[in-house]
């Protein structure tokens, strides 16, 4: 799956970047919204985001454009758009086929999910149910720590959610780490699901007053321990499981 990025700046790239390839797309970036037309067929994208800030008249070129030859369900559009945005915009974006407008300040977690949502949507079923994610309580016994910080610190906290794909939790006592180690790799943590403890190899996603990991790899068959586990949350039909990952 690939993602088209049309943005001028470089202010959400990276939080975008992190926020989304975990769903599975591979993220292709362009500058200019006729050069992007140009190499749509070629990109083939299953999904775009355009800045309306960025490109205040262009982005309805490249939406009407696009829609000519690919539908809603075929290629979701979304529009980040700045401050000035009015209603009436909105109103027209939707018309011309947009699949969502999100305010560009993706600074939030909750912009990011529904960002994520909106994607996730139109993601393959399979893949959907590989990302998708489960809010944590107390009588999950679901729990996270994570070591080789600076300073041999350990970090872990209350879980918030969890996927096969990754975990987010609030984490407690030590100073979340630095923006310097996000996209570090950290191959000794600890993930507790129910009676198990697993021990998967992590990276650094987000970090602040929510820290995201994502799972790189598992030892051979501790996947499937976290799939079954997941299985059993009550209320949820959580079907076929991802492939195995093995270090």
């Amino acid at each position: 799956m690939k993602l088209l990025l049309v943005l001028g700046s470089d202010d959400n790239m990276d939080v975008i970047d992190r926020s989304i390839r975990p769903l599975g797309f591979e993220i292709i970036r362009y500058r200019h919204v006729l050069k992007a037309m140009d190499n749509i067929e070629e990109i083939g994208p299953s999904a775009i985001v355009v800045s309306a800030r960025d490109f205040p008249r262009h982005w309805k070129i490249l939406v009407q454009f696009v829609r000519s030859e690919l539908s809603k369900e075929a290629c979701p559009i979304i529009l980040l758009k700045g401050g000035t945005f009015s209603t009436e915009e909105t109103s027209k974006a939707f018309f011309l086929g947009v699949s969502g407008v999100l305010d560009d300040a993706l600074e939030s977690l909750e912009k990011l999910d529904r960002l994520q949502n909106i994607l996730g949507r139109y993601v393959p079923v399979r893949e959907r149910r590989r990302h998708q994610r489960y809010l944590v309580e107390p009588w999950h016994r679901i729990g996270f720590l994570a070591a080789g910080f600076s300073g041999g610190r350990l970090l872990s906290g209350a879980v918030l959610n969890i996927s096969l794909g990754g975990v987010s939790f609030a984490p407690s006592g030590a100073e979340p780490p630095g923006e310097d180690a996000l996209g570090g790799k950290f191959p000794e943590c600890s993930l507790r699901v129910g009676d198990a403890i697993l021990s998967p190899a992590c990276r650094l996603m987000r970090s602040g007053k929510t820290v995201s990991m994502e799972f790189i790899c598992f030892p051979k068959g501790e996947l499937r321990v976290l799939e079954q586990y997941l299985e059993e949350f009550p209320l949820l039909d959580y079907g076929c499981g991802a492939e195995k990952i093995a270090c």
